[in-house]
C-alpha cells in the first residue's frame, strides 16, 4: 500500500503518549512521532503520570506540535489517556505507549485507509523486539465483534490505534475503572467492535520494545483482577465458551506465577472444559506444579512475539 492523499485536506492528527519515568525511552517515541511523513497537521500530547513533566529534547518541524499536561483524572494508564483526549479537539486521535516507536509511513498510511474506507478505527501491524529477537504481527484486514470475543488478535497493539473523535465519542473513553488499566486497549476494542468497523493496514508500521520496564511484566495480581472485572463487564466473553477458556488459563497462569496452585488447578479445570486445546491452561499446571518457572515460559513466550 502506497500513500496517497485523501479527499480535501489532509486531517489533524492528535497523538496521545501516557508516560511515566522512562525519559529515554519517551523521546525516542516522540521522535518518531514528530518524524512522520504524513502531509497533515500532527500534534503529540505527552501526558505524565504519577510524576512530574519534564522536557524531552526533541524539536518540533513546521506543522507539528508538542503539548506536555499532567495527568488530572483517575491515576494509571487509563486516566492519563483520557487526560489527553480531553486536552484536545481534533478529528483523529492516537495513542503510542512511551516505549515503542513508529514507522515513518504509519499515520500516512493509515489515513489513507480510513478516508477510502469510512471507518472510525483503524490498527496496523507491529514489530516486536525482545531480547535481541525480533518477531512481525499482523492483524486481519478486518476484525469483528465476535472474532475478538475468541481471540485478543494480540496484534491490534494500542500503540496502532487511529480513531475517528465522532467514533470515540460513541464508544466512550478509555475505561479508567478496570483494575491497574490492565485489558484497557482490549475492552476498547471490545467496545468499537460492538460500534462499528475496525480495519488495519497489514504491514508492521510500529516498533513494540518488550522489556522489564514493561509495567505489566510481572502484576500477576493485577492482571488477575483485571480480567475477572472484563469477565463482568463483557458477558459475550463468558458465553463463548473458546473465549472464556482462554481468559480462565490467563487467570490460571496468573494464579500459579503467584503460587497460588489450587486456585491455578481449578482455573486450569474450567479453561480446559471449555477448550481442551487452551495451550496457557498446561502452562499453569506446569508452573504450578514446579516443572518449571513462570519467568520462563515469558521469557520463551516473548521470543516469539507472543504473551501470555
Amino acid at each position: 500500500m502506497t500513500e496517497s492523499a485523501p479527499t480535501g485536506a489532509w486531517p489533524d492528527v492528535s497523538v496521545i503518549v501516557a508516560t511515566r519515568g522512562r525519559p529515554q525511552l519517551l523521546s525516542r517515541a516522540v521522535a518518531s512521532i514528530l518524524g512522520q511523513s504524513y502531509p497533515g497537521p500532527l500534534e503529540c500530547v505527552l501526558v505524565f503520570d504519577q510524576n512530574e513533566p519534564s522536557d524531552v529534547p526533541v524539536e518540533a518541524r513546521a506543522g507539528r506540535r508538542l503539548q506536555v499536561l499532567t495527568n488530572t483524572r483517575a491515576p494509571g494508564l487509563a486516566g492519563a489517556r483520557n487526560t489527553g483526549i480531553a486536552a484536545t479537539d481534533g478529528p483523529l486521535i492516537a495513542f503510542c505507549d512511551d516505549d515503542d516507536a513508529w514507522q515513518p509511513s504509519k499515520l500516512a498510511l493509515q489515513v489513507d485507509l480510513l478516508e477510502r474506507s469510512a471507518a472510525g478505527f483503524i490498527a496496523c501491524g507491529v514489530r516486536i523486539h525482545h531480547g535481541g529477537h525480533t518477531a512481525d504481527r499482523l492483524p486481519p484486514a478486518e476484525v469483528s465483534f465476535g472474532e475478538l470475543v475468541r481471540d485478543r488478535v494480540t496484534a491490534l497493539h494500542p500503540s496502532t490505534f487511529l480513531i475517528r473523535r465522532s467514533a470515540l465519542t460513541a464508544i466512550g473513553l478509555v475505561d479508567e475503572e478496570i483494575p491497574g488499566s490492565y485489558g484497557e486497549d482490549y475492552d476498547l476494542l471490545l467496545r468499537a467492535a460492538r460500534n462499528g468497523r475496525i480495519l488495519s493496514v497489514r504491514q508492521p508500521l510500529v516498533d513494540v520494545f518488550w522489556h522489564e520496564q514493561s509495567y505489566f511484566a510481572e502484576r500477576w495480581q493485577t492482571i488477575t483482577d483485571a480480567l475477572r472485572f472484563l469477565l463482568g463487564k463483557h458477558p459475550e466473553l463468558s458465553a463463548d465458551p473458546v473465549g472464556r477458556a482462554r481468559i480462565d488459563g490467563q487467570i490460571a497462569f496468573a494464579e500459579a506465577a503467584l503460587a497460588r496452585r489450587l486456585a491455578a488447578c481449578r482455573s486450569s479445570l474450567n479453561a480446559l472444559r471449555g477448550n481442551p486445546r487452551e495451550r496457557r491452561a498446561y502452562l499453569a499446571l506446569a508452573v504450578a506444579a514446579g516443572v518449571i518457572p513462570a519467568k520462563s515460559v515469558i521469557r520463551a513466550a516473548n521470543r516469539r512475539g507472543h504473551g501470555i
